[in-house]
């Protein structure tokens, strides 16, 4: 699967589809207009220049959100260093609003309430999932 930025100067490939998407509503992941396919890292290629954020608005975030230098459309995120020494760097989040809606055919899409998430344990959701490419 190959995504790309919205000016093309970036993109990400993937010998697989994601097993399910994330379209969480927290307000990093809204505002960036992301909606997070999970890879390990060694899965992914990212080609292209991009430009890191950490939110600021957590006394430990996370992630680095990788972003487009030219375009500003949001590509991929990688774990902070802190986060994989304590947890390992085990995964990787591709933007998969980047892709054709036709690759990702028969992939389910996920609702998390990632803003009332208080960082430990499983997500809510706030919604039903759907299958993409199924009429709903």
């Amino acid at each position: 699967m190959t995504l790309g930025c919205f000016c093309g100067a970036v993109s990400l490939t993937t010998a697989r589809k994601p097993n399910f998407v994330h379209a969480c509503n927290c307000d990093l992941c809204r505002k960036a207009g992301a909606q997070w396919g999970y890879f390990d890292p060694a899965e992914v290629t990212v080609t292209g220049p991009t430009s890191t954020y950490q939110r600021c608005d957590k006394p430990e975030p996370g992630v680095d959100v990788h972003f487009c230098q030219a375009c500003g459309s949001t590509t991929h995120f990688r774990l902070t260093e802190a986060a994989a020494q304590k947890h390992g760097d085990l995964v990787m989040g591709v933007n998969a609003g980047l892709a054709d809606e036709a690759e990702l055919a028969g992939t389910e899409l996920r609702y998390p309430d990632g803003k009332n998430w208080s960082g430990e344990g499983e997500f809510g959701y706030v919604r039903p999932s759907r299958i993409i490419g199924s009429v709903a």
